[in-house]
C-alpha cells in the first residue's frame, strides 16, 4: 500500500457569539510512523498445493530387429513358353468302297440306300460276270455277293476272285438265300469270309458283319 497522506484541516466554523474561532493547526505525521505497507507484507489467501504430474517419460527407440533369412531357395525364373509345332493335318480318310452284287433291284436299292447312309461307297451290279469285271476296275474293299444270279453263279465269281492275284485278298460276303449247309460248306472251301443267309438276318445284321470284315466296327 502507498504511505497515508496527510488530511488537510477543515475550516473552522465561525463562532456564533462573533468570537473568532482559534485555528487548528495540522501537524505533520511523521513519515517513521507510517509503515508501509508492502504487498508481500499482505496477508494472502494460501493456495492449495497442486498434485504434482506424474514425469513424463521419453519414448524408448525401439531395438531395430535384423530380417530373419528365410531357408526357401529362391525361385528360378520361369522360362518364356514355347509355342508346340503344329501337328500335320490328318487328311480324310476315304470311304470303304463295297461292291454290290444282286440281281433283286428292289432289294438292291434297300442295301445301298443303307449302306450309303453308313458312310460307304457303294458300286451295284446285277450279275456275276460284271462283278468280275467291275472287282478289277473299281478296286472294292468288299464284296457282298449273291449266288443265285444269271450268267456266271456266285460261287463261280468267288472261285475266280480268290484265283486272280489282284482280287485275290478281297473280302467277300456271300448273301443268298441258300441255307443248305452244303452251300455253306462249299462256299468256305472256295474262300469266303463270311456267309449269310437273307431269311435269317436282317439289314442291321449285314450292316455289322460287313463292319467287323473291314475293321470300323
Amino acid at each position: 500500500m502507498e504511505p497515508t497522506a496527510a488530511t488537510p484541516s477543515a475550516t473552522p466554523m465561525p463562532d456564533p457569539a462573533g468570537a473568532p474561532a482559534a485555528q487548528s493547526v495540522a501537524l505533520p505525521v511523521p513519515a517513521a510512523a507510517v509503515t508501509p505497507v508492502s504487498a508481500s507484507a499482505a496477508p494472502s489467501t494460501p493456495v492449495a498445493e497442486q498434485p504434482t504430474s506424474a514425469p513424463v517419460t521419453a519414448p524408448q527407440p525401439v531395438p531395430t530387429v535384423a530380417p530373419v533369412p528365410t531357408s526357401q531357395p529362391t525361385a528360378s525364373p520361369i522360362p518364356p513358353a514355347v509355342a508346340a509345332p503344329t501337328a500335320p493335318a490328318v487328311p480324310a480318310q476315304k470311304p470303304k468302297r463295297i461292291l454290290l452284287v444282286e440281281d433283286d433291284d428292289a432289294l438292291a436299292n434297300v442295301y445301298m440306300m443303307r449302306l450309303e447312309a453308313e458312310g460307304f461307297d457303294i458300286y451295284r451290279v446285277a450279275n456275276g460276270e460284271d462283278a468280275l469285271v467291275t472287282a478289277l476296275q473299281y478296286h472294292p474293299d468288299l464284296v457282298l455277293l449273291d449266288v443265285m444270279m444269271p450268267k456266271v453263279s456266285g460261287f463261280e465269281v468267288l472261285d475266280i476272285i480268290r484265283n486272280t492275284p489282284e482280287t485275290a485278298n478281297l473280302k467277300v460276303i456271300m448273301l443268298t438265300a441258300l441255307s443248305q449247309d452244303t452251300d455253306k460248306e462249299r462256299a468256305k472251301k472256295l474262300g469266303a469270309d463270311d456267309y449269310l443267309v437273307k431269311s435269317q438276318v436282317v439289314i442291321a445284321d449285314v450292316i455289322a458283319r460287313i463292319k467287323y470284315q473291314l475293321g470300323t466296327a
